[in-house]
């Protein structure tokens, strides 16, 4: 099979920002807490125009000006957003190639909550080798989850640094650069009812009292058990998928240059990278952007190249971990090289 590389990213951050500060106000955590336990000084937050799919419109935009192409090149759109979007029951890929023009394509959505984007690379390449006619794919979404997030509920407290804004990668079989080596994904399913919004499903519809309750926002249905087995298999399940895309690619963890990980609470930040043998360098944590869920694998790519710390021949680790429970990496070799697919 010919390679898959990155031909360009593309982020959309809003305007509108939480601050430590603010979070503190609306949840009673003290600021001192929020900055150096979760690792939040400030988040994006949606403006009024700032919409779920419109927010991946802007970040491929962004992506396919970079790139210098046609948008009448994209052959695929994978909409890579989340399901809290415009509209209920909607298909975001096909809005997104009408408003980009990219009417040579054919769209489709895929959700794995924050572990999206590291699926949806693995789904492209995966269609890309089976499909001659699938060349040029973009992934595109947008996210803002922080609408379910009520700071009044202790439960959901890991949840505070959920954010909002846009992502989006173009990938191109036959070009040697930034080529997608091996993924890895693991999913258990033992988690899959811990984090939940209860109202809104078919099981519990929207009512007034639903509502009065708070019923439409995100919460944990058991924290204790949740938290003694996240915490078993969590670390682990990070460090197995980051070794294991790796290991796929033929390359070993000490050959790790960047790790583009997802902003979750400093002390497990530091413990990935500690036993991967990693510095502070070596990665970049979000603690201006919160938890963008799946796009923030590319705004790390996107904040790494600019602050110089992703360079020409670096091997580059993107994970993610969502909620269901899933963790998931993909392995990158950075800039022009002669490699080819391995499989």
């Amino acid at each position: 099979m010919q390679s898959v590389g990155i031909l360009s990213t593309g982020t959309y951050i809003p305007e509108d920002f939480l601050t430590s500060e603010d979070i503190s106000k609306k949840s009673g955590i003290p600021k001192e807490i929020i900055e150096t336990k979760l690792g939040i000084l400030k988040k994006p937050i949606p403006g009024p125009d700032d919409h779920t799919c419109e927010m991946g419109i802007k970040a491929a935009r962004e992506a396919i000006k970079k790139a210098n192409i046609n948008p009448l090149e994209i052959d695929l759109i994978i909409y890579i957003g989340e399901e809290h979007k415009e509209y209920p029951l909607w298909t975001a890929a096909i809005k997104m190639q009408q408003e980009l023009g990219a009417s040579n394509a054919w769209g489709f959505d895929v959700a794995m909550r924050c572990g999206t984007t590291i699926m949806a690379i693995k789904v492209a390449k995966d269609l890309m080798k089976s499909d001659d006619s699938i060349k040029t794919v973009l992934l595109a979404g947008g996210y803002r989850n922080v609408d379910f997030i009520d700071y009044e509920n202790p439960r959901t407290r890991f949840m505070f640094n959920l954010g909002a804004g846009g992502g989006a990668i173009l990938l191109q079989k036959g070009i040697t650069k930034n080529h997608v080596l091996e993924s890895h994904i693991i999913t258990d399913g033992a988690f899959s009812e811990d984090v939940v919004v209860v109202a809104g499903g078919t099981k519990n519809p929207i009512t007034k009292e639903a509502l009065e309750q708070k019923l439409n926002m995100l919460d944990v249905l058991d924290p204790e058990g949740m938290k003694q087995r996240l915490e078993e298999k969590s670390m682990q399940n990070f460090l197995q998928v980051i070794r294991t895309s790796v290991q796929k690619s033929r390359y070993t963890e000490s050959d790790i240059d960047y790790l583009g990980i997802l902003h979750m609470k400093k002390s497990a930040h530091d413990y990935v990278l500690k036993e991967l043998g990693l510095t502070q360098d070596q990665s970049i944590y979000l603690n201006e952007f919160g938890h963008i869920g799946q796009i923030d694998q590319i705004l790390s790519m996107e904040l790494a190249v600019k602050k110089g710390k992703i360079k020409e021949g670096d091997l580059v680790v993107l994970v993610s971990a969502g909620i269901g429970y899933a963790w998931g990496a993909t392995t990158i070799k950075w800039g022009d090289c002669e490699c080819q697919s391995l499989s």
